[in-house]
């Protein structure tokens, strides 16, 4: 039995802010002064990052004409974690559900009523009756439709959802799984200025992404899944770590998370492709999680990659920034893209990271139906 990924939807919110604009923002929120200032534009100006997107079109204006953020000058009383919940509960399943369409578009042979199962997957917010019975309804899905929720795991979510729909379709060859990852992740700026948390609000935009796998493929390209391997870095668990706290979801993202995933990703590599006959040499086709510019360099010097094998995850920072969960299916739908049947058979690698410090890795292959 084989599983194959047919289709990748994505879908982002209508404000688009540049980066430099979010770094005002930021500089104004925190009451820098202008050193203070000029470091964090900085900081912001090599971040790789041109533009993110948020459901918050406060980003975009200036203090006294914000809808969400108290227009005062140091943003107080600042939101409490109910207040960016409802946020989440208004614009979660709008924009999972656009991330759906955009899937079955490109998949036209395929109806919305044909799905079995349907996987959820989000850190920024949840609620119940969810996410997942929202999209039921508003898909028109049956409600006898197999629900399972993937929470609060960060940014390489998407792959502990993909080994779950990967092991539903080879257990039913007539399952039809769509799996959503959605993040709302500027709905969570937290006003502290160590520089970890600097780090954080430079990096992390909103959007989301949807994907169709089956048994069998179900348009002329597809990709098929082959192998999946994790790794733990426990060294690295208060380096990138995910928290409730009192005014919202609190993201810690140390500096040192690039030099953890280099000294782990070598080894991460050589276990997925043992015993596939395929080595690190023989692929050029590659889908890394752009958790920021730092980690993509990284890989490449611990892989011997060359940044040209490395573009589309360069394409998505530059574009929408780190949308946890969502963003390796966004470098994914680039890649497939851009294919061709020159590409056939040839592998795919990817890479995600998450709190833990988790490192997951999947090969995939390209499938031509022809």
């Amino acid at each position: 039995m084989k599983s194959y990924l047919c289709a990748i939807g994505t879908a982002n919110p209508p404000h688009v802010i540049p980066q430099m604009q979010v770094a005002d923002f930021m500089a104004a929120a925190l009451q820098f002064d202008e050193p203070q200032t000029r470091k964090l534009k900085a900081l912001y100006r090599v971040s790789g990052i041109g533009q993110r997107y948020s459901v918050l079109e406060d980003y975009t204006r200036s203090n006294g004409a914000f809808t969400f953020y108290p227009n005062t000058p140091d943003l107080e009383p600042f939101p409490t974690v109910q207040q960016r919940m409802d946020v989440y509960r208004e614009h979660a399943v709008t924009l999972s559900e656009a991330a759906v369409r955009n899937c079955l578009q490109a998949a036209p042979a395929f109806q919305a009523a044909d799905i079995t199962h349907l996987i959820t997957v989000s850190c920024t917010g949840m609620y119940a009756p969810g996410l997942d019975i929202e999209l039921v309804e508003r898909l028109a899905l049956s409600p006898s439709v197999q629900r399972t929720a993937v929470n609060f795991m960060g940014c390489y979510a998407a792959f502990n959802a993909l080994k779950l729909a990967d092991a539903i379709c080879k257990a039913d060859a007539a399952a039809n799984v769509m799996m959503v990852c959605t993040e709302l992740c500027t709905i969570h700026f937290q006003k502290n200025a160590a520089h970890d948390q600097l780090v954080s609000n430079a990096l992390f935009g909103d959007g989301a992404a949807a994907v169709l796998l089956q048994g069998q493929p179900c348009t002329e390209l597809s990709l098929e899944l082959q192998s999946f391997h994790c790794d733990l870095a426990p060294a690295g668990k208060r380096d990138m770590a995910w928290h409730i706290g009192d005014t919202g979801f609190e993201m810690t993202l140390s500096s040192y998370v690039p030099d953890l995933i280099k000294n782990g990703i070598k080894q991460l590599t050589e276990r997925l492709l043992l015993g596939l006959k395929t080595t690190i040499s023989e692929i050029n086709l590659f889908a890394i999680h752009p958790g920021g510019r730092r980690i993509l360099e990284v890989i490449e010097q611990e892989l011997g990659m060359p940044r040209y094998h490395n573009r589309f995850a360069y394409q998505v920072l530059q574009e929408f920034g780190n949308m946890s969960s969502a963003t390796v299916l966004f470098v994914l739908k680039s890649l497939m893209e851009s294919l061709t049947l020159k590409d056939k058979n040839e592998p795919v690698l990817s890479f995600a990271f998450g709190p833990g410090l988790t490192l997951e890795s999947m090969l995939l292959k390209v499938h031509y139906a022809s």
